[in-house]
Parts: C-alpha cells; structure tokens; sequence
C-alpha cells in the first residue's frame, strides 16, 4: 500500500469516528443525497432553493449543508468542492468538507444533500483513487444519486456551449477551444458524456444496485424535488429559469475569444460582456448549432436509458 493510500485511509477512518459520535442514538446510517445534474436540467435553481428552504428542511431532518467559511465564495448555495478535490485526489480538502458537514447534523436529521453538477460532467476525469474514496463513502452513509438528463440533441448542445465557455484546460481536449459541434463530436473524451446508462452503471458499481434515480428532463426539476421532500404546497408557482442558455452569435464570439491564449481570470473578466451582448442578440441570432449530420450522429451514439419515471415519494425517515 503507498504511503498515499496510508494517508487516505486514516483521513477517512477519522471521519467515520467523527460520524460515529454524531449517531449515538442509532445505528442506522445517515442518507446522503448527491444531485450530479446534468447541465439545463434546473440545476441552479434546484440548488438556489434548496438554500431558501434550509430552515424548513432542517425541520424535517434534511440537510442542505453550508460550505466551509474559509473557501472561495463560501455562501454559493452549490458543493463544488466535491469535484475539485476528487479531480486533484486531495484527500484532506474532501474529508474537510464532511468534517463541515457532520459539524452542522442535528439530532433529528437523517438525509443530507449535496448538489453540484459538475459531478457529472468531470466523472471520466476522475483518478481511480477518488473513485475509491467515493466507494468508501458507501461505507460512511447510505448513497443515492440522483441524475437528470435531457434529450440527447439539446444535451450535447448544450454541453458543448459549457465547453466553450470554460477557460482553456491543459489536459482537456474541448474546455475553452475554437471548435465546432462537430469537431467536438470527433473527440472521444466530449461524446462519453452521452454514454447515460454507462454513468448510471458506474455508480450503481460504487453505490449499490439501487442506489442511483436516473431522470428523464421535462421541466421544472425544482416542483419534482419540492414534491419528493414534502416542501410543495398547492400555490407552487412554475421555477423560472436561472441561467439564460447561450445564442448562436455569442458562442461564435467565444469561439474567436478562445483563438487567444488568454488567462482563466481574463476570460471570466469578459464573460459579463458576452451575457449582455447575448440578451441583445438574441431576437436575431436564430441560427442551428447542430446541422441535421451532427443530429444524427447524436442520436446514433447515445444508448438507451433506464429512467425513474416520477419523484413522488416522500423523503421520509425510514
């Protein structure tokens, strides 16, 4: 065993004993939720309201957990963390962030969710030993996951808009470059995300058979969720929209941004100007980004889906 390996194991052997203590009263784990996306599923309106019902959730014994006061924009109300550590393997960040986590467990709670989608998009990246850590978890709480995933044609376009938009990644082959839908569609690393089924095996590897809830898009996530929690309330208004998806015109204004070397710091610095050039633009860029060849080749590639068919039960103590 490497001394790396050492070292992760009595990181996570702590935090089991600091979980431990939180459970006197029961032996039964504690469920921990972890909503992966995917992109325009709903993901930052699900995650913006699930920070607006804390108190309520809290209430009922589920926690949507704080992030740690000493990180980078510490009051997002999403986990990103999560992935950044499996993504570097360090160990001592991820269990940080649990140790925060199990800080803020009461009495009465039984169900923790984190939410971040990037958990998704960053899967293939994941070093073998984060995929370990992540099995250990399995160890340490109940897993679910739960995954939302769109129709395969407005999916990849709108994944390969994010990947425009992302600043340039060394070791990424799609992240922040002047490429086409299908250029991008040449590349190994972009098309395995519309492998569904192989991330729901995946994780059904590392979990549990019966551990992943794999939903099919058709709207307003936020209702589907407010439902499953016992939040939704007859006078429920359909969730607006958070994020305003990317026109023709500004990814090609990206894509010219991106011939340049520029810093990720930089490349963020202009993006404000892009969404205001995108909210002007958009009654006149009408243009497809996807020609019927690269539908098709969408559709030939994505493989078929075993999909949760309704979020009605409630999230209950069992």
């Amino acid at each position: 065993m490497t001394q790396s390996n050492i070292h992760h194991n009595q990181q996570l052997a702590s935090l089991a004993e600091q979980l431990a203590q939180t459970q006197t009263s029961t032996k039964q784990k504690l469920k921990l939720l972890i909503h992966v996306g995917t992109p325009k599923t709903g993901t930052t309106s699900l995650q913006r309201y699930l920070d607006k019902k804390q108190r309520k959730l809290r209430a009922l014994g589920i926690l949507y957990p704080h992030n740690l006061d000493t990180m980078p924009n510490p009051n997002t109300p999403k986990h990103q963390w999560f992935e950044k550590n499996l993504l570097t393997t360090h160990t001592e960040n991820f269990v940080a962030n649990f140790r925060n986590i199990i800080n803020q467990i009461k009495p009465n709670t039984h169900t923790i969710i984190l939410s971040s989608e990037g958990i998704f998009n960053y899967w293939w990246d994941f070093p073998t030993q984060s995929k370990s850590i992540l099995s250990e978890l399995n160890s340490l709480f109940e897993v679910n996951i739960w995954v939302w995933f769109r129709e395969p044609v407005s999916f990849i376009e709108s994944y390969y808009k994010q990947c425009i938009r992302n600043p340039k990644v060394s070791s990424n082959p799609c992240y922040g470059k002047d490429l086409s839908v299908a250029q991008m569609l040449d590349i190994d690393w972009f098309v395995q995300h519309l492998d569904y089924q192989g991330f729901v095996n995946d994780c059904q590897g590392l979990f549990g058979e019966d551990s992943v809830y794999a939903f099919e898009y058709n709207g307003d996530v936020v209702q589907q969720v407010s439902q499953r929690l016992g939040l939704a309330t007859p006078h429920d208004n359909p969730t607006p929209r958070q994020n305003q998806s990317l026109n023709a015109a500004s990814v090609n204004i990206l894509r010219v941004i991106n011939r340049y070397n520029l810093k990720a710091k930089d490349k963020e610095q202009l993006l404000p100007h892009i969404k205001q050039m995108n909210t002007l633009l958009d009654g006149h860029a009408k243009d497809n980004l996807l020609d019927e060849e690269s539908k098709q080749r969408v559709l030939q590639l994505v493989k078929p889906t075993n999909f949760v068919h309704q979020v009605t039960t409630s999230m209950g103590k069992d």
